[in-house]
């Protein structure tokens, strides 16, 4: 039986290597850098490259390796429940107008699910406790705030046993929004929704895979997972 062809390389088309573009994408998404910084810490290691086309290239292969690290982690994850969600949701202004970022985060602070709505209704609570469930499955307890959105769109699905409510004990989403609002201060905000929804699925999803929780665990156990996370990145759409 013959073989399947093996895909084309999505880096076929460009001059520069896939370890440059990788590393340029890493070091805009991952951490609070501008295009230029990005463009500067290059060119100290002798790599001429414009900020356009490093914000080409996130445009380009960030969602593709977003989307190859969630899809390593769900086959490594498989049969793994999530049993605590956090959620919580964050204001974005979008040219002047304010906007709202929903998050769910787990016990262990992998974010879960972005969702980006122009209200924080119940109809848009709805929407996103909707598309978690149906990428995450049931969760044992979900932590909220106070909003009201909340618990009226939880009693519509049926789980609002589930909900839980108090003082501090939602500090785990609350911060797991400070690395997205340093990216964000240093973006000078966004011009779209969908650019915004965007950004933070891919900032999402590298943050998970760099996340090794350095203040729970001894110093070789931190390099060797960060060694493990390097490496994996390398391979990322091959």
């Amino acid at each position: 039986m013959p073989r399947a062809p093996k895909p084309p390389s999505p880096f076929r088309r460009f001059n520069s290597s896939p370890e440059v573009i990788r590393i340029a994408v890493m070091m805009y998404v991952r951490f609070p850098l501008s295009l230029r910084n990005v463009e500067d810490l290059l060119a100290e290691r002798g790599i001429d490259i414009c900020h356009e086309t490093i914000r080409f290239w996130w445009n380009r292969f960030g969602p593709m390796f977003a989307s190859d690290i969630q899809r390593q982690r769900a086959s490594r994850m498989k049969g793994f429940r999530h049993w605590r969600w956090h959620l919580d949701e964050m204001f974005v202004k979008i040219n002047g107008e304010t906007h709202y970022l929903w998050r769910a985060v787990d016990h262990e602070g992998e974010i879960l699910e972005n969702f980006v709505t122009k209200k924080k209704d119940k109809k848009a609570a709805l929407r996103f406790l909707k598309k978690a469930l149906k990428q995450h499955g049931p969760a044992e307890k979900i932590v909220t705030d106070g909003l009201k959105s909340y618990p009226a769109a939880m009693r519509e699905l049926g789980n609002e046993s589930r909900r839980e409510m108090g003082r501090w004990k939602n500090n785990r989403v609350e911060n797991s929004h400070l690395p997205f609002r340093r990216k964000e201060r240093v973006m000078q905000r966004f011009r779209r929704m969908k650019s915004l929804q965007k950004f933070a699925s891919v900032h999402a999803n590298i943050h998970n895979h760099f996340n090794s929780q350095r203040h729970l665990v001894d110093r070789q156990t931190y390099k060797t997972c960060r060694s493990a996370a390097l490496a994996e990145w390398q391979f990322l759409a091959i």
